[in-house]
């Protein structure tokens, strides 16, 4: 809504209110119970007075403005406006997005951002073997699986990788690729296992790699700068399901004689007119940009040996068929610049998603000074051994651990807190008690170390609190204005038409005005049919009896309602105000027309005929007796010594830039 837009922009110049003065910042002004420092009012008086502002205004003006948006907030914080609903989850959702940067390690990061990046840069050949484990996998689970993962890893010291592959994986295609996944490259798979890719040696096999689901086993067999991703039209001649030899020959028969017409410029038609794969042969077989991995391995290997545009391949196998391939373009992996934004939306999907949080955390320990109290969670794990299960029976008895877990800077946090968090983190109420609460306690005191920094961050950084306050102010102002002028002046008809009335003179005209509806019939009976009905109706009651005809019978009638100036409508300059000289021929497709209605010479009838000018002028009446009761109810004092600093000190900061 671009009025809130506005009051916002407006609010932002009247920021930073509600500080105690102090001896070196006197006070201003005061309003009602409120104080107003010198230098809350230099901030926004300076802001909108700099060199460079497009809306200078001189002191006394901008105190007028101050004074009046201040009453303003002053009275919607008196009537409870900043304590609704939906004004919290306004501001709550401006403040979370205004306070996310400082919530995180930025270097953090950076840092882990440059990796992916560089990371990106190379392409990494692996073949692996995967232990899978269940989803709700137990201590006993993870460590059965990770014994066996090392006994596969001494196998792997004197027996060939494809043979172990074969009998110990899990990957269900295993029986298909023999642990062979091809080329891989940066963010295209778990962090832990990334990491492994990167740092093992060509040649070498890594220690077991533990992810979400389970245990790889990598072996590393070649590492090259990244080819990127490409973008190849192709031609596909599909097997027919469970193929025979036989079967399979023909179709590389098909694709022979396809190959001998194929030039670079009737590749796309001929693909039209012969690939099995009808979803890329609507575009000519282009299959658009992928990158490594996203093909099965002889289809990629070929289009990325592909070298200049429009060059044509022999024909491939895959599972699927045979393929000829036309390279249509091929581009590298972009600057870092280029890719930042989406390589941090990646980290949203792994565990570096909360690396500069935890960076950030460990910084907070040191800043405020941090203390873990270990009895206290020694009574905890002996609580959650009794109990097994994080179930509710485990919750309800937390109310009786109220000693400090730990405490950072003036906050101590209990323990009750801590086993509720349990509690809630818990996947099902069967999870093992013991087992969380030794699992979880370190990002409890993360989540609990970056909420004590979010609490000190409008005392830690001004500029932050003044963005917030602007906020603040500015959504109050909208609501408060919407309620009692705005929204109010739209709604209230009787006051509108009342106000029209006392003012009438103020929206006279200099040329007349033609009111009423013009109607367009397609045929003479139509015509005489709806004007004789129309000229029966109340005016009120026309519009209705259009909509149903309409209806009815769209292709008969239609009607235009306004209000115009001679010159406005050629229909009405013939009809209406019965100007013989009037340039106006009839549509074809209605031909009889008629207007019901009269002209109006120096005035209005009605508000409605000059809606916008009078609800704009409503508006600015109510607002100025709303103003003069908020000026006789917050009593306004000035310190002018005080104000003749500010002054002073706007001369000097103008002189200076």
């Amino acid at each position: 809504m671009k009025i809130r837009h506005l009051v916002l922009a407006f609010g932002a110049a009247f920021a930073v209110f509600g500080a105690k003065a102090q001896n070196s910042d006197p006070v201003l002004m005061k309003i009602g119970n409120q104080t107003v420092t010198k230098s809350e009012f230099e901030y926004i008086y300076f802001k909108n007075n700099s060199a460079n502002s497009l809306d200078k205004k001189n002191l006394d003006e901008y105190v007028e403005l101050f004074k009046k948006f201040k009453l303003k907030v002053i009275e919607a914080e008196a009537l409870g406006l900043d304590t609704l609903p939906s004004f919290k989850r306004e501001f709550n959702g401006y403040r979370s997005q205004l306070t996310e940067p400082y919530l995180s390690d930025t270097s953090v990061e950076e840092k882990l951002a440059e990796e992916a990046y560089n990371r990106l840069s190379q392409d990494i050949e692996i073949s692996h073997i995967l232990l899978q484990l269940p989803r709700e996998a137990t201590p006993a689970d993870t460590l059965a699986a990770y014994n066996k993962a090392l006994e596969i890893c001494k196998r792997l010291q004197k027996e060939d990788f494809a043979k172990v592959a074969d009998e110990t994986s899990q990957d269900p295609s295993v029986t298909r690729n023999h642990g062979y996944i091809g080329w891989l490259t940066g963010q295209m798979v778990a962090y832990q296992l990334e990491k492994a890719m990167y740092e093992v040696p060509v040649s070498k096999i890594s220690a077991p790699v533990r992810v979400p689901y389970g245990y790889h086993i990598i072996k590393i067999l070649n590492k090259r700068p990244a080819v990127g991703k490409v973008d190849v039209a192709h031609i596909m001649k599909k097997f027919p399901e469970n193929a025979t030899p036989e079967q399979q020959q023909q179709v590389y028969n098909e694709i022979v004689e396809i190959e001998k017409t194929l030039t670079k410029d009737n590749f796309a038609e001929k693909a039209k007119q012969f690939s099995d794969d009808k979803g890329s042969a609507r575009n000519g077989g282009d299959l658009g940009f992928f990158g490594l991995n996203r093909m099965v391995p002889e289809f990629e290997k070929e289009a990325f040996a592909l070298k200049e545009k429009g060059e044509i391949s022999k024909p491939v196998k895959t599972q699927f068929g045979w393929h000829i391939l036309m390279l249509i373009d091929k581009k590298g992996i972009g600057t870092f610049d280029e890719l930042k934004p989406e390589i941090l939306k990646q980290f949203k999907n792994d565990e570096r998603k909360n690396a500069g949080r935890k960076a950030l955390a460990q910084k907070v320990k040191k800043e405020y000074g941090y203390e873990f109290y270990q009895p206290a969670f020694d009574e905890i794990f002996s609580y959650a051994q009794k109990y097994v299960n994080t179930d509710t029976v485990f919750l309800s008895g937390s109310t009786k651990f109220q000693k400090p877990l730990f405490k950072i800077g003036a906050k101590t946090v209990p323990q009750e807190k801590y086993i509720y968090y349990v509690y809630t983190k818990a996947k099902s109420e069967i999870d093992s008690a013991p087992e969380d609460v030794l699992a979880k306690i370190n990002d409890f005191i993360d989540e609990e170390l970056i909420a004590y920094e979010d609490s000190q961050l409008e005392k830690k950084y001004p500029d932050l609190k003044n963005l917030l306050q602007e906020y603040h102010d500015g959504i109050l102002l909208f609501n408060i204005s919407n309620e009692k002028v705005w929204d109010k002046a739209v709604r209230d008809k009787e006051g509108l038409q009342e106000y029209f009335e006392q003012n009438k003179k103020n929206y006279v005209w200099n040329i007349p005005h033609f009111k009423g509806r013009v109607f367009f019939c397609t045929d003479k009976n139509t015509a005489k049919e709806v004007e004789k009905t129309v000229k029966k109706l109340p005016v009120d009651s026309v519009a209705s009896y259009l909509a149903k005809r309409v209806n009815k019978d769209s292709v008969l009638v239609d009607s235009q309602y306004g209000l115009w100036k001679k010159g406005d409508n050629k229909a009405i300059d013939k009809y209406g105000f019965k100007d013989k000289k009037a340039d106006f021929t009839p549509n074809e497709k209605f031909p009889y027309v008629f207007i019901l209605g009269k002209v109006l010479d120096k005035m209005p009838e009605n508000y409605t005929d000059v809606r916008g000018a009078v609800t704009s002028d409503y508006q600015n009446f109510l607002e100025d007796e709303w103003l003069k009761l908020l000026f006789e109810k917050y009593p306004i004092d000035i310190n002018q010594s005080v104000l003749r600093e500010v002054e002073a000190d706007g001369k000097t900061v103008l002189k200076n830039e």
